[in-house]
């Protein structure tokens, strides 16, 4: 079932994408190269049919990424992180008693120092 809805769901992707390619545009897009759609969908052409078909398949698309979501949400009860084993015999390594001081920086003559 959940290969169906995989499979159902890159169909929809791909016609939604041809749907909107085909759309008008402000430079018409990939709508100039369908040819005459006039007759077919009537006097204002494929604008309202495509744009209705393109909000059907959408509808379509989120409901089937919810249908997914679900199944894999209860076909698979445990997550990652409730399936990882935590070792209790771990130890700390030992630290040294105390850390030494980093050394200090060595000074330079007052001669050089000193700007003129």
């Amino acid at each position: 079932m959940m290969t169906l809805l995989i499979v159902l769901q890159f169909v929809i992707v791909v016609v939604i994408c041809i749907a909107v390619l085909l759309q008008k545009s402000s430079s018409i897009g990939l709508g100039a190269y369908s040819g005459s759609n006039e007759s077919l969908f009537g006097a204002k052409g494929p604008a309202g049919f495509l744009a209705k078909f393109t909000f059907i398949m959408g509808l379509l698309l989120i409901a089937n990424t919810i249908a997914l979501g679900y199944l894999y949400n209860s076909s698979n009860k445990n997550s990652l992180a409730e399936k990882v084993q935590i070792d209790s015999n771990t130890t700390l390594p030992n630290l040294p008693a105390a850390i030494p001081s980093a050394p200090s920086a060595p000074q330079l003559p007052n001669e050089v120092n000193s700007s003129k």
